[in-house]
């Protein structure tokens, strides 16, 4: 229990109704989790205003309502704390309410378009094979230490951020490495978190049905470095142009990567086959079994970061050279046919392109590369065309599938995605992924490479508002076990 006059402490308020001597169980902006003693955040989202729900709360336990707005009804023994904006209120309000977790951890936060899953797995990866105990917030899984909690965001909600991360302090974790979206960046999920360093990948076209232009993109990756205090670190990849824009105004201390020009850190890659690298980290070669140029910049980050974290850097180049790849990163699956399909999660035309261009620096002449990708229902509708008009470019034939239609009509994105190609482009559009990929899978002669783009990791397909059962992985392997 927390007195709501100490959670108010450190946030601005406009005003609090009739006082602030409540004591709170529970932190909720939720109306069907709130509880006895709860307190309830009305916050206004981009599908539903949670002022709407402020009765229900209330009728539910709520014994504190932060709001934007008063309602007329304010029940007597309720508390209400007006505020300018709910979902800052909520940050400040949660870290008090966990006892500022954060604090008590290394943590390291990464933005930008691509490569944060990896990054922040391989960081995890490497301190606990050090000895250290780890957090972990992620895309795919949410871990502490070995435990593993199912992701439901990239981010999560502020609440559910302190939350994991009082659960990291309690097992005795030094460190926590988290991804941190542009969504909630804007959404200020984590305001009041205090970081210890902050990383920047690369930032390329994708979320504009969000942040509408790519400027407002750019902007919200920045707020994140905009915010480090003082004694962060921030490493940033300057082969992106945006690299040093992510730092103009920081106060952190700034740090370099790069593997075109002089850096603080800096990366060459000296060979690369299908199943793996060698690399020269600023003075040191290793080879590592992670395969391609935007591996070698996630790898070159995690090293950077590693360094400013004052990890044993001799120990640091040994254990990044035993670390494999991410699930559905670059996941290579093989046929006893000698058929070899990749299973990546690039969703972007820049992540998509990468992979692609990696997979020709590796296949032979005589060696056909099938490409299977589709676009997310209800996402940027821009990407879809350039995502297309990569696939055929490289492809010998591109299969256009879907990919979590949501509640778009699978046949209108494909629609989309080859509104600008030529009668003399080689693909095929088949709706159905399952068949999709059994297609890829038939078209391919032994030697050839299959790429499945878009879900990586995912092992389920959003279909309206349900999530249905669906693993690439899973639907390759059956593919190549028939006969």
């Amino acid at each position: 229990m927390k007195k709501l006059s100490d959670l108010i402490a450190r946030t601005s308020t406009l005003g609090v109704y009739p006082d602030a001597k409540v004591e709170v169980a529970s932190l909720t902006y939720d109306s069907r989790q709130a509880a006895a003693g709860s307190c309830f955040f009305a916050v206004r989202g981009t599908q539903c205003d949670g002022h709407r729900f402020i009765a229900s709360a209330i009728e539910a336990g709520a014994v504190a309502i932060v709001c934007e707005e008063l309602p007329e009804v304010r029940p007597e023994g309720v508390s209400f704390v007006l505020v300018k904006d709910s979902q800052g209120a909520m940050a400040d309000m949660a870290a008090a309410f966990y006892d500022f977790p954060s604090r008590d951890l290394k943590l390291v936060g990464i933005t930008g378009t691509n490569g944060k899953t990896t990054t922040v797995t391989l960081l995890y990866d490497l301190v606990r094979r050090m000895g250290c105990k780890a957090g972990l917030i992620s895309t795919v899984v949410y871990k502490i230490e070995e435990r593993e909690i199912p992701a439901t965001h990239t981010t999560p909600d502020s609440i559910r951020l302190n939350s994991l991360m009082r659960e990291m302090v309690d097992e005795g974790c030094t460190f926590c490495f988290m991804e941190c979206s542009s969504h909630a960046i804007v959404q200020e999920r984590t305001r009041g978190l205090c970081f210890t360093g902050g990383l920047f990948s690369n930032i390329t076209h994708d979320h504009l049905d969000y942040h509408k232009t790519f400027a407002e993109y750019i902007r919200a990756k920045k707020l994140f470095f905009d915010h480090l205090p003082k004694e962060a670190f921030a490493l940033v990849n300057i082969d992106d142009r945006n690299g040093r824009v992510m730092v103009q105004n920081t106060a952190a201390r700034i740090r370099t990567a790069s593997l075109k020009e002089l850096a603080d850190y800096r990366c060459k890659i000296l060979e690369m086959h299908l199943d793996g690298m060698l690399l020269r980290l600023n003075d040191n070669e290793l080879w590592v079994k992670l395969v391609g140029r935007f591996n070698a910049e996630n790898l070159l980050v995690v090293y950077g970061a590693a360094c400013e974290l004052g990890l044993d850097r001799e120990e640091v180049l040994r254990i990044l050279s035993t670390l494999g790849a991410v699930r559905g990163r670059f996941e290579v699956i093989r046929s006893e046919e000698g058929k070899t399909a990749v299973v990546d999660y690039a969703h972007t035309p820049d992540a998509l392109e990468h992979v692609i261009e990696t997979i020709e620096e590796l296949r032979k002449k005589d060696q056909q590369l099938i490409v299977v990708c589709g676009c997310g229902g209800n996402r940027d509708k821009t990407k879809r065309p350039e995502m297309a008009e990569i696939a055929v470019q490289h492809a010998s034939t591109a299969v256009f599938t879907s990919d979590n239609p949501r509640h778009e009509d699978p046949e209108a994105i494909l629609d989309d995605m080859v509104a600008g190609l030529k009668p003399t482009d080689r693909y095929l559009r088949i709706a159905d992924r399952r068949e999709a990929i059994r297609t890829a899978v038939m078209l391919a002669r032994p030697n050839d490479v299959i790429l499945v783009a878009g879900k990586g990791h995912e092992d389920y397909q959003i279909i309206g508002d349900e999530k249905h059962h669906f693993d690439d992985r899973e639907e390759l392997l059956k593919c190549f076990q028939m006969k």
